[in-house]
């Protein structure tokens, strides 16, 4: 782990304060985040779990006592240093037995927490370690995982996690942008886990239309509905005592997501037409391209659902965030599409690697993928920059580009000018493939590389119009 890279959770409900820390991590080359109460903290903590946190002993609601607590039951090997303002021996015993990393009197001393999170942080990082080379199988898979997802300290970080949760059966949450891998690491997990002997059933939320989605997972019985001529098994079923893998989770019916909570909480089921309930031992991996916290307050993902599912995060950086591991992917495609067409393209030009490495790569590993294996078909010797035809997509992205009024980002913080300037690039791109394909929804989700639902939510959400060919895009 890249300590200049760790990510330190801030929990105090003084802003003052987690201003002063947040710049002075900044400036010491980590990456600060903060919390203003212990419930705010605990949901930052199972969206994506950070390195370090430093927690507030008192606070209003939620202290930090009971987030330390539970803190440790969604990662145990998560460093706390504890944080007072008010001194004495019996507040730094209580919280060190309680599992806290350390203790911190107020005023701090910048000198001696910076000290103390870099050395949270390298004990944290060779736990990791351990558990990721505990026995010969799993150093052998972690070998495996490095060579097919990348050299670099994130790929490395989700390594470790992965061995790290494997061998519980706590649900895992993947989190991480289209393209980018998300359902190999949840093969990975369920190939480090006890249930390796066990199937991998994965299902795409965004590809079953609402109406059949309860008996997809749960499956039917005989004359259950018209055409039932046979009873089926659903996913749920299928996955026993293996690992069930719930792909763009965020897209599930709100009614099944009912149902999915209480099979988790029961481990059983009715299938659709069923009187009787179906008792499975499934683990549960999930994946998201999206914020559930979002979908949340959006009315479109139960709260209970997710702190059932949220037991673990695994976070996976978009692909633009890690050169370290382009070059090494596009190698490795390159060579895989050399073996499949006999051919023998020796490598990419110095001016092709600057373009791999200054595109964007909207799409991901996904999209990497498919630029590496045409240039490889129409390559002799080297890969060179007309192969990858990157100039073409890098002027569509520029058409794109959001603009935004002084008097709207005026006094707001960068992540919130970011967002809306998403939410407007989104909306442009939809609305300009939409106008391509003539409406056609489903064309559009190909050509998008997204689910139907995703689209069909997308469109709704921004308020485009689809009926109507001469459309510009614009809010009905």
């Amino acid at each position: 782990m890249m300590q200049e890279r760790a990510r330190i959770l801030i929990v105090d409900d003084e802003r003052d304060f987690c201003d002063i820390l947040f710049h002075l991590l900044k400036q010491e080359g980590f990456l600060p985040t903060v919390a203003y109460s212990g419930q705010s903290a605990i949901e930052m903590m199972r969206l994506g779990m950070p390195d370090v946190v430093l927690l507030d002993f008192k606070m209003p609601g939620v202290d930090g006592m009971e987030v330390l607590k539970i803190s440790k039951t969604i990662d145990p090997h998560i460093p706390v240093i504890m944080i007072s303002a008010f001194g004495g021996v019996e507040g730094a015993v209580r919280s060190i037995k309680e599992g806290a990393f350390d203790y911190l009197q107020k005023p701090i001393n910048n000198r001696e927490l910076v000290k103390k999170i870099r050395k949270a942080i390298g004990i944290r990082a060779s736990r990791m370690k351990e558990a990721g080379s505990n026995g010969g199988d799993e150093s052998a898979t972690v070998k495996e995982l490095r060579k097919i997802l990348g050299p670099s300290e994130a790929v490395r970080r989700i390594v470790s996690e992965i061995a790290l949760v494997a061998r519980s059966d706590f649900t895992v949450v993947i989190q991480g942008e289209t393209g980018t891998g998300k359902e190999m690491v949840a093969g990975a997990i369920h190939r480090f886990s006890h249930r390796n002997d066990g199937p991998f059933i994965p299902l795409d939320c965004g590809a079953i239309p609402e109406s059949l989605f309860e008996s997809e997972i749960f499956g039917y019985e005989k004359g259950a509905f018209t055409g039932a001529t046979n009873s089926r098994p659903g996913k749920f079923e299928m996955a026993r005592e293996g690992t069930l893998f719930l792909d763009e989770i965020a897209n599930m019916p709100l009614n099944s997501q009912v149902k999915l909570l209480r099979a988790i909480q029961e481990k059983s089921f009715y299938p659709v037409g069923g009187r009787k309930p179906v008792s499975v031992d499934v683990r549960l991996v999930v994946a998201t391209n999206r914020e559930l916290s979002s979908a949340i307050v959006a009315g479109s993902f139960s709260r209970d659902l997710f702190y059932r599912l949220s037991e673990f995060t695994i976070t996976i950086p978009p692909l633009r965030e890690r050169k370290d591991d382009l070059l090494h992917l596009a190698d490795r495609f390159m060579q895989a599409t050399n073996v499949e067409l006999g051919k023998n393209v020796k490598g990419f030009s110095e001016a092709a690697i600057n373009e791999l490495l200054a595109f964007n790569w909207p799409g991901n590993v996904r999209h990497l993928k498919s630029v590496v294996r045409r240039a490889v078909l129409q390559a002799n010797d080297y890969i060179r920059p007309h192969h990858l035809n990157l100039e073409n997509v890098g002027n569509q992205d520029t058409e794109c580009a959001p603009t935004v009024p002084d008097d709207e980002w005026a006094g707001l913080p960068l992540r919130e000018v970011v967002r809306r300037c998403t939410y407007q690039v989104e909306k442009r791109v939809i609305a300009q493939v939409l106008r391509k394909t003539g409406g056609n929804k489903a064309k559009a989700a190909r050509l998008l590389q997204v689910d139907y639902k995703t689209i069909h939510s997308k469109i709704k959400e921004f308020g485009i119009r689809v009926n109507e060919e001469a459309d510009d895009g614009q809010e009905a």
